[in-house]
């Protein structure tokens, strides 16, 4: 490799690092690239669009650093869930809890080793939870377009596990969604021993999962299916 083609991969990287840590403090939507460029020390303050394109190609690059491990710890779960004893369990049907628990945990331990790397796992996680919570959510931080996608797998392995009404309500989503708000808040807290926090948000990820549709629920579904459009 030339030394211009280091010198380049080396920018490339103060500008990941650079934008990591200002996402961390403010957000991924509050920051331009210009100020990415300057915080990284890079001699051109568009050095940013440079090696991203615009803001869509550096979120989407900031996304790719971290997915490889998110995946390779989550699709390490799935292979444990698919081996245990609970593989085969169904809605309502024996196991179907401690089913659901574990594949709660397959959603949340991945992100949550996040909260060890400092600034960059909590600016990847705060990136991750602004693309959920936009107006129109991003799916970007799902990879869902990507071949063995452990978040596909997963939402496949769950499917079974919950009520017709629960998938069609996108319940699996609003699990994905409120564990990426609650780990990127964590990750702002300061704070170093996590094991308790990660211990509940699996218990409430799993309860949000398995919660009954309730018969309130059922009724206004079924009024806005049939409302006239």
């Amino acid at each position: 490799m030339s030394r211009a083609t280091d010198e380049g991969a080396d920018t490339r990287t103060r500008l990941l690092r650079a934008a990591e840590e200002l996402f961390a403090e403010r957000g991924s939507e509050a920051v331009s690239l210009r100020e990415i460029g300057r915080a990284a020390g890079a001699r051109n303050v568009i050095a940013a669009q440079y090696w991203f394109t615009d803001r869509d190609g550096l979120v989407q690059a900031l996304l790719d650093r971290h997915l490889a491990d998110v995946e390779q710890r989550r699709h390490a779960m799935l292979d444990a869930f698919e081996a245990g004893p609970h593989a085969a369990a169904v809605a309502g049907g024996p196991g179907a809890d401690e089913a659901v628990h574990a594949l709660a945990a397959a959603l949340v331990e991945p992100l949550a080793a996040k909260l060890d790397e400092g600034a960059p796992g909590a600016g990847y996680l705060r990136t991750v939870a602004d693309l959920l919570t936009r107006p129109v959510p991003s799916t970007a931080p799902l990879a869902l377009d990507r071949p063995g996608a452990s978040t596909a797998r997963w939402r496949a392995l769950l499917e079974p596990l919950l009520e017709p009404e629960a998938l069609e309500l996108h319940r699996r989503f609003l699990a994905i969604r409120f564990v990426a708000v609650e780990v990127a808040q964590r990750a702002r807290s300061g704070r170093d021993d996590h094991r308790l926090f990660v211990s509940q948000l699996v218990d409430a990820a799993a309860g949000l999962l398995g919660a009954t549709v309730s018969a309130r629920t059922r009724e206004l579904r079924e009024q806005r299916r049939s409302a006239p459009r």
